[in-house]
């Protein structure tokens, strides 16, 4: 049986924090949705996700009761995990913990997952920063949310995992209004089109920023793009330009223990 094969980013490993950015490899979903796509809100079937999930858990020597995982909304909403939630999802975009044994997850296809810890007081967060999300606060939040639990953001390493880069994300160019007006400087994440009424923005840059932005030593992203490397990756921007009707999703987790 293969075992999912999650990406893993130098920052982390150097902290001694176990984490992962899964990839489709190592899943039983079949189909539409070959690989481990973890995504419960997807169309597939419910008992491949449960497997999915439960492999995931598995690699980190974890069950699924010890998942912390929200229902997300695209908003700015932390959670804090005592203990994993038992298959409970409460909405927000981020999971925080200080204790041992919770697997704190995020969802994405072609968002941004980031996975941050400060591994002096023993925290560590899992957040889900799509475009909107990541304008909204998500960030600030998780770190404010570890901040709580006895983190220092100068004591913080992140990492952004694999996400929809530049140059496959285009967008309205209301988009590089909305972000200059609600924080100045963004515009410079946003580059013109072949279509004038278009740009491309930078996801994963403008993410970088906002850790920048909270306080966080050191971050990075991981380089890949979701959308370019369909082998690996789900992406809802793929999805939709091939007209397919769903896609599945990845998850990106991290855990003190």
């Amino acid at each position: 049986m293969a075992e999912p094969t999650p990406l893993t980013h130098p920052l982390l490993v150097r902290a001694g924090i176990r984490h992962g950015f899964f990839t489709r490899a190592g899943g039983v979903s079949t189909g539409l949705y070959e690989g481990l796509n973890t995504g419960v809100g997807s169309g597939d079937d419910p008992a491949a996700v449960l497997e999915n999930r439960r492999r995931v858990a598995a690699h980190f020597d974890l069950g699924l009761d010890d998942l912390a995982a929200c229902y997300q909304i695209h908003s700015a909403v932390a959670r804090v995990a005592e203990t994993g939630w038992k298959g409970q999802r409460p909405e927000g975009d981020a999971a925080v913990t200080a204790a041992p044994n919770v697997l704190c997850a995020v969802l994405t296809a072609d968002c941004a997952p980031v996975l941050l810890a400060d591994p002096e007081a023993g925290v560590v967060a899992a957040a889900h920063a799509g475009w909107k999300g990541a304008l909204q606060g998500i960030v600030h939040s998780t770190v404010a949310a570890m901040q709580a639990l006895g983190a220092e953001p100068g004591r913080m390493v992140a990492v952004v995992g694999p996400c929809i880069s530049q140059a496959s994300y285009e967008v309205g160019a209301d988009f590089e209004e909305r972000f200059e007006h609600h924080d100045p400087g963004s515009g410079r994440f946003f580059t013109p089109s072949a279509d004038p009424d278009k740009r491309l923005f930078d996801l994963p840059g403008f993410v970088l920023w906002r850790l920048e932005q909270a306080g966080v030593a050191e971050a990075a992203w991981t380089g890949e793009d979701t959308r370019a490397d369909a082998a690996r990756f789900y992406s809802n921007r793929r999805a939709f330009l091939n007209g397919e009707p769903d896609f599945g999703r990845l998850m990106s987790a991290i855990s003190l223990g």
